[in-house]
């Protein structure tokens, strides 16, 4: 029996591992958005400080391990079989709920999915204990601890961003956008705070817990650590004066030093949270192997865990697994493409200017947004207009001084990185377990809130991804909740075999995602086509990026649209409802993928020299138009259809699906000769291809008057022959649409 609990041991450090690895994407946010979003080093810099800092905080802090070992339950009313139980039940809740945010480029908490799956698991054995040994819920989980844990992870949600807002908004008023030549009496004082809270942080969340440093130097700390704090504020802000009088760039120092940090407190409070689950199994295998001779795993209560660890095999052990988790981090962060995805759509939602927009726009969003807009009237029509200029000059951000490609200024990074580290020392002083995760990504979209990244052209759809991320939040809580209890249950009643079926389930879940995540980054050119644009200041080179990403959506359009024409017709044929539902899904891709493509060559627009734009302008809105009737031209076509074959209604007749068949081909062939032509650039030729469209148009024509002329004879079946006219009217607008497309790419491209 020792044996099999140990391999089950062995596979909660295998799964541990996965769990530090998969963290380490969905958590990357905090440290490294501020560094990344402003380009403040380069990315293999920002890298090493990072992973330098993961290291330093996993190798010298226990994290929260008593919140895994007793915070949650109390594990005299437990078994070690228990035990066992729930710690798989929340490695396996946290590896799939991880994995699954981090595919959709999504951050989230890792404190929110170890603290909710501790109190899903632990439920659900509580609640079969509760039947078979007596007692309330009460006596099996630490309920107030509990709701505190809770309400302190989601109150820090709305206190980083109200801080976040209001400390920026100061900030840019001393600063504004052109730090470099205003408030350089303010930055030696700024830089000294920032220094100096820095080092606070690392004090408080380093140092103080870390179990490698002894007693006698925390209680050292802990004695002066006002002495401390002020001795450094006055030698920082005096270095920080030095500095800049020799023109070296404070901020980018400040972002270094909080970068690390930040990562160190992540590693040292969050990630190593995940290792204290498979720990605190350990401890108990370990006292359960000495102390529980005769008894069995379903019997021998885990006392041990209640207390502070006294056990001195575990107590020697525990430092190594420590460091061991600091290197897995590392490596993690160093080789992960999904953090990077995470961190990409976080700094997205925080640009300064035009950029990709990863969010559509959501009523909420828009309901808010107006709701935003009239109080902002308001407020200005109350403010005296003199103040009002004053203000509006501090806050012009055509002053910003931004990096190559940098989505914000290294001013607000500077505030992320320093308030967030705040607001966790103040947390942590108050005992309260703040989310570094959440803390960080709200300072950051409040700061970008207060920088005005959030202009009327973009408010919606970054704050439909704040409520997206924030949204994710809370499921996650419910999620790890829910499914660690099941898991735990499962666990519980079906022993070894279910175990089993738990680990295969995980391993199969990491596969999958990881395939689909390979399939969604195949590099899509027009999207790395648009950031170069957006990053160019040279007007003929926008020009030029710009006709090559139009003709680039067209010809991708194009492709997807014969496709889809062709399921249409060929499902309608042989009522095959597989193939026109796929269509219909089809549709509604590539809707929203030309909605965002049309939106970045707008922005493109508005890049290019001014009168070129307004030449170019009517081709474009034609080119433009002509597509969003092509795809609302299928949307119209299909909804009928899908309805006659899904009913089960009577098929066409075979004169019609033949004609039908004849159509499908001379349209695929005619859609292929507009798609040559937009793709080669070269245009000559063109009007033959407008020509024979124009009589393809009249072909179809000719079938639509013959198919009305045996409507009004009455001699077939009135359901289907208004079904066949339907696709032949659509049929020749889909051509109509592609001759005005020809059209509009030759003028805008010549």
């Amino acid at each position: 029996m020792n044996l099999l609990y140990l391999t089950i041991i062995v596979v909660l450090f295998a799964m541990a591992v996965c769990d530090l690895s998969v963290g380490v994407a969905g958590s990357a946010v905090p440290f490294m958005s501020p560094g990344m979003g402003s380009k403040a080093a380069k990315f293999k810099v920002l890298i090493a400080v990072a992973a330098i800092g993961i290291f330093v905080g996993a190798a010298t802090s226990n994290g929260m391990m008593d919140v895994a070992r007793h915070g949650i339950m109390n594990p005299t009313r437990f078994t070690f079989a228990d035990v066992i139980c729930i710690c798989l039940a929340v490695t396996a809740t946290d590896i799939i709920l991880m994995d699954v945010f981090n595919t959709l480029g999504l951050p989230t908490s890792t404190t929110v999915s170890m603290v909710f799956g501790l109190l899903g698991g632990s439920t659900a054995i509580a609640l079969y204990n509760m039947g078979s040994m007596g007692g309330g819920y009460g006596d099996f989980i630490h309920t107030s601890k509990a709701l505190q844990l809770i309400i302190a992870i989601f109150l820090s949600v709305a206190i980083a961003f109200v801080f976040g807002t209001l400390v920026m908004w100061l900030t840019r008023l001393i600063f504004t956008f052109d730090y470099k030549h205003h408030g350089r009496w303010f930055r030696p004082i700024f830089g000294g705070l920032s220094i100096t809270s820095i080092l606070f942080f690392m004090l408080i969340i380093g140092a103080k817990g870390s179990a490698l440093v002894p007693q006698e130097a925390k209680d050292w700390i802990d004695a002066h650590t006002w002495e401390i704090v002020g001795g450094s504020f006055v030698v920082f802000a005096v270095l920080t004066l030095l500095l800049d009088m020799l023109k070296v760039n404070i901020f980018k120092i400040i972002v270094l030093f909080g970068t690390f940090s930040l990562a160190m407190a992540f590693a040292g409070n969050d990630l190593v949270n995940f290792i204290g689950v498979p720990l605190s199994g350990l401890e108990g295998f370990i006292d359960f192997t000495e102390n529980g001779a005769g008894a069995s795993a379903s019997d021998y209560r885990m006392e041990v865990l209640a207390g502070e660890s006294t056990n001195a095999l575990f107590n020697g052990m525990k430092p190594f697994f420590l460091v061991g988790s600091g290197v897995i981090m590392m490596v993690a962060l160093c080789l992960s493409k999904k953090a990077r995805k995470v961190v990409e759509n976080s700094n997205s939602l925080a640009s300064q200017g035009e950029s990709e927009e990863v969010f559509s726009s959501s009523k909420l969003a828009r309901h808010l947004v107006r709701n935003v807009l009239n109080i902002n009237h308001t407020v200005e029509k109350a403010l005296p207009q003199g103040l009002r200029s004053r203000i509006e000059k501090r806050f012009n951000s055509d002053e910003a001084i931004l990096a190559e490609g940098a989505g914000f200024d290294i001013v607000r990074a500077s505030v992320n990185l320093v308030l967030a580290g705040l607001l966790i020392v103040v947390g942590t002083s108050m005992q309260l377990p703040l989310s570094t995760t959440y803390v960080a990504f709200m300072v950051g979209m409040g700061s970008g809130l207060a920088d005005r990244a959030w202009g009327r052209e973009t408010a919606v759809y970054r704050i439909t991804g704040v409520i997206t991320v924030v949204g994710g939040w809370f499921i996650t809580a419910g999620a790890a909740f829910i499914l660690s209890m099941v898991i735990a249950s499962i666990n519980h009643f079906l022993g070894v075999v279910g175990m089993v079926a738990v680990i295969a389930c995980v391993v199969f879940i990491l596969i999958r995602n990881n395939r689909q995540f390979k399939k969604k980054q195949e590099e899509d050119p027009v999207d790395v086509l648009f950031r170069k644009m957006v990053r160019t200041k040279d007007k003929k080179e926008v020009w030029t990026m710009l006709q090559e990403h139009v003709s680039t959506t067209q010809t991708g359009m194009l492709e997807m649209i014969r496709e889809t024409y062709k399921n249409i017709i060929f499902g309608l044929i042989r009522e095959n409802i597989k193939q026109l539902r796929q269509a219909s899904h089809d549709i509604e891709t590539f809707k929203d993928k030309w909605k965002r493509y049309r939106r970045k060559e707008i922005v493109g627009m508005r890049m290019i020299d001014y009168i070129q734009a307004v030449e170019k302008n009517t081709w474009f809105h034609l080119g433009s138009n002509s597509m969003s009737q092509n795809v609302y031209c299928l949307k119209r076509m299909l909804e009928p259809v899908l309805e006659h074959v899904d009913n089960n209604f009577n098929p066409l007749p075979e004169a019609e699906s033949e004609k039908l068949v004849g159509l499908a081909a001379k349209v695929d062939a005619y859609l292929d000769r507009v798609h040559e032509k937009i793709a080669s650039g070269n245009f000559d030729g063109s009007d033959e291809v407008l020509v024979d469209g124009n009589a393809l148009k009249a072909d179809i024509h000719e079938m639509r008057h013959s198919g009305q002329e045996h409507l009004r004879e009455e001699e077939g079946n009135i359901r289907t022959d208004m079904l066949y006219l339907n696709v032949l009217q659509e049929s020749q607008e889909l051509i109509s649409n592609c001759r005005h497309l020809l059209r509009a790419a030759q003028h805008f491209n010549n």
